[in-house]
């Protein structure tokens, strides 16, 4: 009897989920319900999955409405007619156009026409396909309407959004985010009925008792609808099932293609080699996974045609196929990938491809693969309220300044002090966290399916412009349909244009660069060597502090060794306990002796600790006794892919049972299957890791033979781990001369010419990006600026924009003094209006004679921070009172076991809780000598001394050292002042400028400064 349900998917309207409307059906005794959405059809696939579960008989349909303005339900008759609405809806989403008030005439569909809305448009003639909607509101007017003549077009449409007042008030919550308007302000208009409740079945029928003849309606049409997806476990893939026509073709392709990489990947194959590819062919045919294989390859090999550059990973990285077909630069002969993480015989979905390319590139290989298949479209994800925004918009909808907002957001009040309308938004936000706020795009997922894909859900258009479904991935592959991943990274486009960079200011030491020789690398002592030292600064994957720790206690100086780093820094190794047993292990070969036999026996490599994701297949498979079908269970519902939990938990009761069956005790069942439990979400698998590990030895090598041209590429492409200025430090302590931006050198990104660097002009934040592009193609149209007046003949712009060049000293090179050249500019331009074309004769100037302003270093720096975010002198030289000592981290050695006193200019924090939830701090500092060391601050520390933004530092703590690498426990810490700004150190408000936040003393009340230990 319900033909207009909704569900929280009825975005910013609807206020439960679609399993809570279900178990809200089975309450009321309802055998039939259409999930009809308003104007959405994320719910639609899995209220069908679970309906059964809850004995209803689900219908679907949509509720089409231009904002809250309804204009008709459809409601398909079959998967055909769901098609049919998709295809309508998505068409409108797709071109922004408002829906009509009257439905086409659809084949396989209905549309209901709200009583209300048939009245207002005075509709007449309805087709067999139209019927009329009363609800429970409407049969006081219904006796007084022409409309009860229509006795064969009258149904019930008793629309549902609330079960309760607790539904309704978050609702109208929902409606005023929406609206962006006050509560108290919110139109009635704007919200459903307090009525659009679900009844009884039997409430129902007794309120449309008058009419029998509108519940035999409803019932007729209800039992001529149906709808059907198959979510069985032998489902059958609803991805395009042939790349090439037929089955056979696929397949002969598939084999032609290995042959022909055969020569590329192994000029020389052995019986292992073919041994592999014969086993692994039979299986991919066996699984129906051929055209899988060949889409991967159609999009690689059209990357290559392109000049793209890209990285295959993922669980397909294992596979001796996609290495042949170049999907990957994984030689899993080399690495002795283990098969079958890649693919078995009870593995249902296909193995994962994980395509990285260039950030620049994505959206043109994109673009083709829409255009080189038929039904494409990006797979959907939903972007839900989480506390800080609920925070926000309910402050809004309340009326709260937005300081008081701020406090809230940053939890940064009492309780008890909090006045009633704060309280209601802290209170209210409860009914609506979690629920869906909109749609959005899935990080790289892309659906190419056999059928049209609105056979499935409707399509909406972000702005890129690519048709995006309106489920996700997970309900996705619950229906049959496999994403392929093309994501994009800045990693490989610093790659690309280091080698670009290269080719221009170094042509002859670049000219025979193969970046893609990877084997060459491998051995290179130099790039070896930079690993084992951490020195990888702006290097893929390898540059954070923990990672730089990690290599250093590892003293990985090999590419496998950076494979299983690469894997280890995961957070779940560590979480088990595992990261320090490893590294314990490969520093003292007696400990792997502890190792237990069965786990030296299926992990020799990795002294039998589980490092990689097969690691859980193998550990459950020959350790527990699972099968593979079991164990990739176990696998996909520790990774968070796995729907079942049930299932997941029948798998682990079989791991313990068979565990005790084999005779292994209580304590080493509980141990081990802790340590797969932890990471086993985490961790990758290892030809993941070996994909990593070739991209970071391809970054590493040109930091070792291109370091400035490598560093140039890094900052162009947003930097990486760390902010630009650490790169800008990186490049200088590698011997570059730092310029800031220049009118006649620079352009809009950083460039290089010999070890000289000058910034781009995309660092000066107030600078129009328009003025910067006009400024570069005037000069490389007509050639350098020969002054100040030339300048301003030639590009046109306001004061405020010149004034931010002559600030930062763009016009250097003419040889004028920067403060010279503001008071000439003030007078050159004035208040005038800006032409915004150049002038096409150049107007007659007035010589101005304007006396010697000289600045000083200090202004410089304190202009270069406000105007680039940072100084090209060392912070160092701002401090209002110098450092009281040398010390460096070079020192660390002599201070090993005792406390030490340093300044460092902090480069970044990470905030962490201990197991009991107590607050800590990893810090990372560069030192008076440009170098690089690490701090931690436990738990009572960190109590008492808090970080207050970017500025220096001073930490007094004592010099620790845990396998070789040294760090400070610190025990005190005081942030430094800098200097007064000089440009107003001579006025009354004049305030002490300090690097971020405003410094505030870091000792608690009366604490004096600890002295330190003599040496």
């Amino acid at each position: 009897m319900y033909l207009n349900c909704h569900t929280y998917y009825s975005l910013r309207y609807g206020t439960f989920s679609e399993l809570e409307l279900l178990e809200l059906a089975r309450e009321m005794g309802v055998g039939t319900v259409a999930l009809t959405d308003v104007n959405n059809t994320s719910a639609g696939l899995n209220f069908v999955r679970r309906a059964p579960e809850f004995g209803i008989r689900p219908l679907l349909g949509i509720d089409f409405r231009n904002g809250v303005d309804s204009c008709f339900v459809g409601l398909a008759r079959d998967n055909a007619g769901y098609f049919e609405l998709n295809r309508f809806l998505s068409f409108h989403l797709h071109e922004k156009k408002p829906l009509p008030s009257r439905a086409p005439a659809f084949e396989h569909a209905v549309a209901i026409y709200p009583f209300e809305k048939v009245l207002l448009e005075e509709m007449e003639g309805f087709t067999p396909h139209e019927y009329i909607g009363i609800s429970v509101r409407d049969l006081r007017k219904l006796p007084f309407s022409h409309l009860v003549g229509y006795r064969d077009r009258l149904v019930v449409m008793q629309p549902v959004t609330f079960r309760n007042k607790r539904d309704y008030n978050a609702h109208r919550l929902l409606r005023a985010i929406d609206n962006n308007t006050l509560l108290s302000k919110l139109p009635e208009t704007q919200q459903a009925s307090p009525d659009d409740c679900m009844y009884p079945v039997a409430n129902l029928a007794e309120a449309f008792a008058e009419y029998p003849f509108i519940l035999e309606n409803t019932q007729a049409l209800m039992a001529s609808c149906s709808i059907h997806f198959d979510f069985s476990e032998d489902r059958k893939p609803q991805n395009l099932r042939h790349y090439s026509g037929d089955r056979q073709a696929d397949e002969a392709l598939l084999e032609k293609l290995c042959r022909q990489g055969m020569p590329y990947r192994y000029p020389d194959p052995g019986p292992e080699i073919e041994k592999r590819l014969e086993k692994e062919l039979q299986l991919i045919k066996a699984k129906g996974f051929v055209s899988y294989f060949l889409i991967n390859w159609d999009i690689v090999s059209e990357a290559r045609r392109r000049g793209f550059f890209y990285v295959g990973r993922g669980s397909g990285a294992n596979s001796i196929v996609a290495y042949l077909l170049r999907i990957t630069d994984v030689d899993p002969i080399e690495l002795d990938l283990y098969f079958e993480r890649f693919i078995n015989l009870f593995r249902a979905n296909p193995p994962d491809f994980d395509i990285d390319f260039s950030w620049r590139d994505r959206e043109e290989i994109t673009r083709y693969i829409f255009e080189r298949f038929e039904h494409v479209a990006l797979l959907g994800t939903y972007v839900t309220f989480r506390e800080r925004g609920i925070i926000r918009e309910l402050g809004k909808v309340f009326g709260l300044p937005k300081a008081e907002i701020d406090q809230l957001c940053e939890g940064q009040y009492e309780s008890s002090r909090l006045d009633e309308v704060t309280r209601l938004v802290l209170r209210y936000g409860g009914l609506i966290k979690g629920m869906p706020n909109y749609l959005s795009v899935h990080a790289g997922g892309i659906l190419i399916s056999e059928r049209p894909l609105n056979w499935f859900s409707a399509t909406h258009l972000p702005p890129k412009g690519f048709a995006t479904t309106q489920f996700d991935m997970v309900i996705a592959e619950d229906v049959g349909l496999y994403k392929f991943d093309i994501l994009g990274q800045r990693g490989l486009a610093k790659i690309k244009e280091a080698l670009e960079i290269a080719r221009q200011n170094q042509p002859e030491e670049s000219r025979d660069t193969d970046i893609h020789d990877i084997r060459s690398m491998k051995r290179d002592p130099v790039i070896n060597n930079l690993i084992k030292t951490a020195q990888c600064m702006g290097c893929f994957y390898v540059e954070s502090p923990a990672m730089r720790m990690l290599l250093r206690k590892l003293e990985v100086d090999n590419y496998l060794g950076l494979v299983a780093a690469s894997s280890i820094i995961r957070p779940g190794v560590s979480k088990s306990g595992m990261m320090r047993e490893y590294i314990l292990r490969h520093r003292d070969p007696e400990r792997v002796k502890r190792a237990h036999p069965v786990l030296l026996d299926i992990m020799p490599d990795t002294y039998g600790v589980m490092v990689y994701q097969e690691d859980v297949i193998k550990v459950a498979h020959y350790f527990a006794g699972l099968d593979l079908g079991e164990a990739d269970v176990l696998r996909r519902g520790m990774s968070g892919k796995f729907r079942s939990r049930d299932e997941f938990e029948r798998v682990r009761a079989t791991f313990v049972e068979n565990c005790r069956k084999k005779g292994y005790s209580e304590s080493l069942i509980s141990e081990i299957w802790h340590q797969v439990s932890s990471f086993a979400g985490y961790a990758f698998a290892k030809g993941h890791s070996a994909s990593y590990a070739v991209e970071s030895y391809q970054s590493l090598y040109l930091r070792a033979y291109f370091p400035l041209e490598y560093m140039v590429a890094v900052l162009n492409n947003g930097g990486g781990f760390y902010r630009s200025e650490h790169y800008v430090h990186e490049a200088r302590m590698l011997g570059a001369r730092i310029h800031p931006p220049c009118v006649n050198r620079s352009v809009w990104a950083n460039s290089i010419r010999g070890r000289d660097i000058f910034l781009g002009m995309m660092y000066l934040r107030e600078l129009e990006a328009r003025v910067a592009d006009r400024l570069v193609r005037e000069r490389e149209a007509k050639g350098p600026y020969r002054s100040i007046e030339d300048f301003l003949d030639r590009v046109p712009l306001s004061i405020e924009q010149l004034s931010i060049l002559i600030r930062i000293d763009a016009f250097r090179s003419l040889g004028e003094e920067k403060h010279r050249l503001l008071w000439k500019a003030h007078m050159l331009l004035g208040k005038g209006k800006v032409k915004d074309h150049p002038r096409l004769f150049p107007p007659q100037r007035t010589r101005f004679r304007i006396p010697e302003l000289p600045g000083t270093d200090l202004e410089t720096a304190f202009t270069q921070i406000e105007l680039l975010g940072f100084c090209l002198c060392s912070p160092f030289e701002l401090l209002e009172h110098p450092p009281t000592n040398d010390t460096g981290s070079r020192h660390f050695p002599g201070y090993l076991g005792r406390r030490i006193d340093i300044y460092g200019y902090l480069v970044t924090v990470k905030n962490t809780k201990t197991h009991k939830g107590n607050r800590m701090h990893f810090a990372t500092f560069i030192d008076r000598y440009g170098e690089v060391f690490d701090t931690v601050l436990f738990p009572p520390v960190a109590a008492r001394y808090r970080f207050r933004g970017k500025g220096i530092y001073r930490s007094v703590g004592k010099v620790v050292s845990e396998f070789g690498f040294l760090s400070i426990e610190v025990e005190w810490m005081q942030k430094q002042d800098y200097i007064s700004d000089p440009r107003y150190s001579d006025m009354k408000t004049s305030t002490r400028l300090r690097l971020g936040k405003e410094s505030e003393s870091l000792k608690q009340a009366g604490s004096d400064e600890p002295g330190i230990a003599e040496a």
